[in-house]
């Protein structure tokens, strides 16, 4: 892949292909394309099947995807295996149809067995049953993993797939159902803090920007506090999921890009092997997490744990070794990629 690529980016509107996008054009990759959900269905195989025709891609991002968080991983898992499943085997089969050089498919840190010894290597796949609150993503998440793999086996193509660590950052998916861990706690402390100093204009804005409470511009301090409470964001203290006690690794969606395109640029599928993890080979607790965000933000209220709420898989530390064998690490520590998803939170009250 080089500048002159004619490529597809699927989900350019998502969190990781978002990144990809601002990557990509940075770095002088002047011959993109994007296209909405309304524009063009990647779950429909005959609406895939003529854009692939049309367009010709030689290379293709694969970043579309249903995602979310614990809640939304349990309580629609049909939704989220099905989607899935179709985005994966049509973009890679239409791909593999009409020619593409080189496809890199995105995938997720959880196709990984539950209890598999940690850091996870590449070779952990299927040695053992997955977290049952996303088994049906992870599901489909894999099956990507091995239609690229046999795509390669059976018909020489050139298709990559990388499992990021959990990814954050601008463009983040902040609404309280849906969320993963790091967007949902910075935006409950970051509310927490707006709440204990009676910032209640701040409050309406940030509802109406990232959530699904457009319908209350106007709503006033009690039924604010009510909304909040619902979510766990209480005058003096902040609820979060679950014990606090599993550990994450989180990774920059800017870093994430970058790993993308170094691996585009340098290197082949028979050089990664049948997947590859990005991340940055660091984790902590979400207690731990959840300190930084406070100290961060400003908050000075009490965090509380509900225990009552699933915890997830114990622990996701990923091996990035095979990644920097081939020449590239992580660079933005944890503490400066929240301090910039803060910024951009606060900045929401001034537009």
């Amino acid at each position: 892949m080089n500048n002159a690529s004619k490529i597809y980016l699927a989900g350019h509107r998502g969190l990781a292909g978002s990144a990809l996008l601002r990557r990509l054009e940075a770095g002088g990759y002047a011959n993109i394309i994007t296209r909405t959900h309304e524009e063009l269905d990647l779950t429909r195989q005959e609406q895939v099947e003529a854009f692939f025709e049309k367009e010709r891609p030689e290379a293709v991002f694969l970043a579309a995807a249903k995602v979310g968080g614990i809640y939304a991983n349990s309580a629609y898992k049909a939704q989220f295996i099905y989607q899935n499943m179709m985005i994966a085997a049509n973009v890679i089969h239409a791909a593999y149809t009409y020619g593409v050089k080189k496809l890199l498919n995105l995938g997720s840190s959880c196709i990984y067995p539950r209890d598999a010894r940690q850091p996870l290597k590449e070779e952990y796949l299927l040695t053992g049953p997955l977290e049952a609150t996303n088994d049906a993503y992870a599901l489909a998440k894999i099956a990507a993993i091995k239609l690229c793999r046999f795509y390669n086996e059976q018909y020489g193509t050139n298709f990559l797939s990388v499992m990021p660590s959990n990814m954050y950052g601008p463009g983040d998916n902040f609404d309280f159902e849906t969320s993963h861990v790091l967007p949902a706690v910075i935006r409950k402390i970051y509310l927490g803090k707006l709440l204990m100093q009676g910032c209640f204009a701040e409050i309406r804005k940030n509802l109406g920007f990232y959530g699904k409470t457009e319908k209350f511009p106007q709503a006033g301090e009690a039924e604010l506090r009510t909304i909040l409470e619902k979510y766990g964001i209480h005058k003096n203290h902040v609820v979060i999921w679950g014990t606090g006690t599993p550990y994450r690794e989180f990774l920059y969606s800017g870093d994430l890009a970058e790993a993308c395109v170094f691996l585009m640029e340098n290197h082949e599928a028979h050089e990664t092997g049948e997947i590859i993890n990005i991340g940055t080979g660091k984790d902590l607790t979400i207690k731990e997490l959840a300190e930084i965000v406070r100290r961060i933000v400003g908050y000075e209220g009490d965090l509380v744990f509900d225990a009552s709420q699933p915890d997830g898989t114990p622990r996701k530390l990923l091996d990035v070794s095979r990644l920097q064998a081939l020449g590239w690490k992580a660079a933005v520590e944890l503490e400066e990629g929240i301090g910039r998803v803060v910024k951009g939170m606060a900045e929401v009250e001034n537009k």
